[in-house]
């Protein structure tokens, strides 16, 4: 079993999730302990424990110190299972973050899947969903992967009670990618998203951004949920 100290490099919940989703995908079993020390409430918080849980039940995964506040997990995968899951955060926490570790180790399986979640979809401190509808999801793509995701219900902070849902598809073949170019500019847009708010609020904000751009009116877009 692998030991792997959380309190490395920026000691948050990163290295949590990047270890349990190599973990994952190379059936390694890990301790990780130390668990997001360098944060100010240190230990799980409902999002890690979603992740944790999300990976694990994909791999018939066996564990310990899965609770929230914990400092130290044992997680211990078996093969990889394709299918159709559906996870529940129960706060605003991050879907995105939850999806991101379970997504790679999917591509590796042996049929595809359908990922369900529910939680927040636009959080401080994390991806939201536009990020990954148009910058990671593309990305991998590039590279081989066959997945689309769909954001059928924004969720907030903190609500959240946010939706969205990924179809994956097990890789045929990795392609390398090069991105020594920054290409030409193909769109750009701002947008306003508000929930249960004077539709003002949103188009204020817009003016302001505006009035520091010089951008065209028509690439500001105001959405309420």
């Amino acid at each position: 079993m692998i030991e792997i100290d959380g309190s490395v490099g920026e000691g948050g919940g990163q290295i949590l999730r990047s270890s349990v989703a190599l973990a994952t995908i190379t059936g390694t079993p890990i301790v990780i302990t130390n668990i997001r020390a360098n944060r100010k409430k240190p230990g799980l918080k409902r999002q890690h424990l979603a992740a944790i849980n999300a990976a694990a039940e994909i791999c018939d995964a066996r564990t310990s110190g899965l609770e929230l506040h914990s400092t130290t997990i044992t997680f211990e995968p078996h093969c990889i299972r394709s299918g159709e899951y559906s996870f529940s955060i129960g706060t605003a926490g991050s879907t995105s973050l939850v999806l991101q570790t379970v997504l790679i180790p999917l591509l590796l399986g042996d049929g595809p899947s359908t990922v369900r979640l529910e939680g927040g979809t636009h959080n401080e401190w994390a991806p939201p969903f536009d990020f990954l509808e148009h910058c990671y999801v593309p990305m991998l793509v590039k590279m081989g992967a066959d997945v689309a995701v769909r954001l059928e219900r924004f969720g907030f902070y903190p609500a959240g009670c946010g939706r969205m849902v990924a179809n994956i598809k097990p890789v045929d073949e990795w392609r390398s990618l090069e991105l020594l170019d920054r290409g030409q500019l193909v769109n750009r847009q701002v947008r306003a998203i508000s929930a249960k708010l004077p539709a003002s609020v949103a188009d204020r904000e817009l003016k302001r951004i505006r009035s520091k751009t010089n951008w065209p009116k028509a690439e500001f877009v105001a959405d309420a949920d």
